[in-house]
């Protein structure tokens, strides 16, 4: 393991990871945690719809316009270190080459945890398909004998944060997690995506309605302590623990 405590968001395109995970990067970041955050992608062809509307608009424009937006959000949110693969969305394709690199940073990172896309998503093929991408490149990044002599990653959990229309993407939290004491820096960084500002709302209230499940499940029957905003993820693999 690295010196300092670790995680890694593998996110489809550039705003992804401040809808979905945002408020997790910001307040693990304050717990010591160095967060790296891989975009796939810019989201510059299906996400940026507000960008194509303007005259003149050209491809390469628009990720130079995502990549400052997610550059900023990053930054906000205090991301330890934002790698962009550029690798072009609608669709999302990776190469054998491609998945290689995304081993790479899982190796370099050695993330103590995972975050990406829920496993189904009938709007946006491009997330789900992230999260294959990620399961896949996951298991290599285990495997001794892929690149031998590196140091293999040990077994972190992959947490699925919150798809956009839940009830169609068999998406199904089990864990919540307060984003209260960080919610300024999350709704700072939503603000950086201007080319998506019609989700700005959308996403703060999903924080508000997440935030009372929290309550509702953290302490009994009875309801728990007090939260004003949080986030939903669904765990993949079993987790051990020594006691409940």
């Amino acid at each position: 393991m690295p010196a300092n405590k670790t995680a890694l968001v593998i996110s489809a395109h550039a705003a992804d990871f401040v809808w979905r995970c945002g408020g997790a990067i910001a307040l693990h970041a304050a717990l010591g945690y160095d967060v790296t955050v891989l975009c796939l992608s810019f989201g510059e062809r299906g996400e940026s719809a507000k960008l194509w509307k303007q005259e003149g608009m050209t491809l390469d424009r628009v990720k130079d316009a995502r990549r400052a937006e997610a550059n900023r959000a990053a930054e906000k949110l205090g991301v330890h270190d934002l790698v962009c693969l550029d690798l072009g969305d609608y669709p999302l394709e990776l190469t054998r080459e491609d998945k290689n690199s995304v081993v790479e940073v899982i190796r370099k990172v050695q993330p103590r945890f995972m975050l990406s896309h829920s496993k189904y998503d009938p709007y946006n093929t491009d997330h789900m398909y992230a999260t294959q991408v990620a399961l896949e490149c996951r298991m290599i990044a285990q495997a001794w004998g892929h690149n031998p002599g590196e140091k293999v990653l040990g077994a972190p959990q992959l947490y699925l944060f919150e798809p956009h229309q839940t009830e169609q993407m068999c998406w199904k939290p089990d864990t919540f997690l307060d984003i209260t004491p960080v919610w300024d820096k999350k709704r700072a960084a939503i603000e950086c995506m201007e080319g998506q500002e019609h989700l700005w709302e959308y996403y703060t209230r999903v924080a508000i309605n997440r935030a009372n499940h929290f309550k509702r499940n953290s302490g009994g029957q009875s309801g728990g302590r007090d939260c004003k905003y949080a986030e939903g993820f669904e765990s993949i693999f079993p987790r051990t623990v020594d006691e409940l």
